[in-house]
């Protein structure tokens, strides 16, 4: 047989096969067909299956909007069956997703059909928002499959042309199922936002965030278009390019949104109420409320909101104020708050000094701020950075009157890098303590004991406690009396103590670590190591 023939046999057992192919496709298809999996599973759940394998899971956070990510890796589900890819292609939840770069979205924006898209943008382009991309953006504002968006970065050029590409032109396409909007640019430059709002409709949008130089000069709009915002943040740059929303705009965007549970605003986002109006804003679903600016403008602004008794979270930070506003301002607010608020928890933290200098602060939840003065409880925090540097011992006072205002009765764990000898009537107040954190701690005559020529002679100030942990402890005269006579005072009626050593220490011998053994239920000494260690 020549190589002629072999070559005409070849070919034509290949034309064979192909033709063979389309057999075998239609064979499998109606195997597949009958398989449990396609008859039992309704499409519905059987799209959410495929969804929750491929997308990675959402953080953990209030202000988490949902944008699905996909795993990456082989999607060979698409081609276990006809039914199985027939599924999945009508599985918005697998195709909204262009990627978190303006590469990822050259490469994916063509795959996604006409499902819901998300826009997300993270970081400094390496490349440009072409035309095709513009083309495609736009493309999907006409259909109004844009569902949220969300852009930070610091290439404010970028910023400015995707925004323009997000504007609805003539032919329709009014952003109506636009969700959220988060728009953070880091540059120096202004991104003119303007048109965008002005031309959106936006009658879903749930989430809007802003941050950085943004030019809104539709503010009014955005309060006649939105009613059904959950979540606002606003934290422009202002400038005579970039001006933020007026009292009068602010309250109008609240009034138009009663839904609203987050209300974020910082910096320049406050309003200055030169122009605001004399009534109060009712937010009765607010959940979550964050406030970040000038000492007094903030609280100008919290006494024109209507909150609810409690909220799940409260943040306020002022800056530049002195010692004299923070009990004239924040004093009474903090006393009406706590009187409304049910949900005060048990944990309370100050401190009074740190590497900056001498400040205080009345936190909770194992973290403070270095250069801040406040109190916060549990989803709860007022903080304010002082102005000028209060003479010594100002600040420790400061804090204990801000110790009084609160329901001190309820407080179970406390932490305090105060002088043990100011915190006698404090503690007299707080006879409900299980666990005292001290820091810095000076151990001398009348550790922890009530003045014996005081109003709380012979009594216990701590007579729930079953823990005391002391960081970084000072000896005086190399005595370690001054702890032993406090334990032998505190176990006295055989309720005895946990008792943790952490940070810097003097050295310990074994005589002490021997009595103090025999006093306590438990004993811990970790030299050089914190309780913040690790976090």
């Amino acid at each position: 047989m020549g190589r002629e023939t072999n070559i005409r046999l070849i070919q034509a057992l290949e034309e064979r096969i192909e033709e063979g192919k389309g057999d075998i496709i239609k064979l499998k298809r109606d195997r597949n067909s009958l398989l449990n999996i396609s008859t039992r599973v309704p499409p519905e759940i059987l799209g959410h299956i495929f969804a929750r394998s491929l997308t990675l899971d959402a953080p953990h956070s209030p202000f988490y909007m949902g944008f699905v990510r996909l795993k990456k890796g082989p999607y060979n589900f698409l081609l276990v069956c006809h039914h199985w890819f027939n599924v999945a292609s009508r599985t918005p939840e697998l195709w909204s997703f262009w990627g978190e770069t303006l590469q990822d979205w050259k490469r994916c924006h063509h795959r996604s059909g006409a499902t819901p898209i998300d826009l997300v943008l993270y970081g400094n382009p390496c490349v440009l928002f072409d035309k095709s991309l513009q083309d495609a953006v736009r493309s999907r504002v006409r259909q109004g499959t844009v569902r949220r968006v969300r852009l930070m970065s610091d290439n404010s050029g970028i910023l400015a042309s995707i925004i323009s590409s997000l504007i609805p032109d003539d032919d329709g396409g009014q952003n109506e199922n636009v969700e959220s909007i988060v728009c953070q640019n880091g540059g120096f430059t202004v991104v003119d936002a303007s048109n965008f709002f002005a031309r959106s409709r936006l009658s879903k949008l749930r989430f809007l965030d802003l941050s950085g130089e943004i030019q809104i000069l539709s503010w009014d709009r955005l309060a006649s278009r939105t009613t059904l915002l959950t979540t606002l943040s606003i934290g422009i740059i202002t400038s005579p390019l970039s001006p933020a929303p007026t009292t009068s705009q602010l309250f109008s965007i609240l009034t138009s949104n009663p839904n609203l549970r987050r209300l974020i605003l910082y910096n320049a986002g406050l309003p200055d109420f030169i122009d605001g109006p004399t009534f109060k804003v009712p937010l009765p679903n607010l959940k979550a409320l964050s406030l970040m600016g000038e000492f007094r403008r903030l609280f100008g602004l919290l006494h024109q909101l209507i909150l609810p008794g409690a909220l799940d979270n409260i943040d306020l930070m002022g800056f530049d104020a002195t010692v004299e506003d923070v009990l004239q301002t924040l004093g009474p607010y903090m006393r009406d708050y706590f009187r409304r608020n049910a949900r005060f928890q048990d944990t309370l933290e100050a401190s009074t000094s740190s590497s900056s200098g001498p400040v205080a602060t009345f936190i909770t939840g194992g973290y403070g701020e270095t250069t801040r003065l406040g109190l916060e409880s549990p989803g709860t925090s007022f903080m304010t950075d002082l102005a000028n540097k209060p003479p010594p011992g100002v600040l420790e006072q400061l804090l204990i009157d801000l110790v009084a205002l609160i329901p001190r009765e309820r407080v179970e764990d406390f932490t305090a890098e105060l002088d043990t000898k100011l915190l006698e009537e404090p503690l007299f107040m707080m006879p409900n303590i299980k666990v005292l954190r001290t820091i810095g701690v000076q151990l001398s005559k009348g550790f922890l004991q009530p003045h014996p020529d005081g109003p709380h002679a012979n009594t216990k100030l701590l007579p729930s406690l079953e823990r005391l942990c002391l960081e970084d402890v000072v000896l005086n005269d190399d005595d370690w009396s001054h702890l032993t006579t406090y334990l032998a005072h505190q176990t006295s009626d055989d309720q005895a103590v946990s008792l943790e050593m952490v940070g810097k220490l003097p050295d310990m011998g074994p005589e002490v670590v021997d009595e103090i053994n025999v006093l306590v239920r438990e004993f811990i000494y970790w030299p050089g190591d914190s309780w913040t260690d690790g976090w």
